[in-house]
């Protein structure tokens, strides 16, 4: 059984940065990707960043394109998510998950494979 740890979140001025941390134990044999989403208040789940396990290539959603960046450390067992040039619309609950993907948006598990988030709140 898989589980994640999310951290790094915090509250910080828009323009600022914030580098989310998932730590993740166990296995899933046949998920090909970690993908960062988040949920803000009364808004639907976007998935905002994917990184393929295998060869390491990235996915980003519109609005996370230029300004964050997902990477991993194998030796680890850590996916990051930089978030730079931040604003008050990316405050939200962030979270990780695997998945599987064709190289584009991370599909995650079911809410078995989550874990509990950490909030991300931007002022203006």
């Amino acid at each position: 059984q898989v589980q994640l740890v999310e951290s790094g979140g915090g509250s910080v001025q828009a323009g600022g940065s914030l580098r989310l941390s998932c730590a993740v134990s166990g296995y899933t044999s046949t998920s090909n990707c970690m993908g960062w989403f988040r949920q803000a208040a009364g808004k639907e789940r976007e998935g905002v960043a994917a990184i393929y396990t295998g060869g390491g290539s990235t996915y980003y959603a519109d609005s996370a394109k230029g300004r964050f960046t997902i990477s991993q450390d194998a030796a680890k067992n850590t996916v990051y998510l930089q978030m730079n040039s931040l604003k008050p619309e990316d405050t939200a609950m962030y979270y990780c998950a695997p998945g599987e993907g064709t190289g584009g948006y991370c599909y995650p598990y079911g809410m078995d494979y989550w874990g509990a988030g950490t909030r991300v709140t931007i002022s203006s």
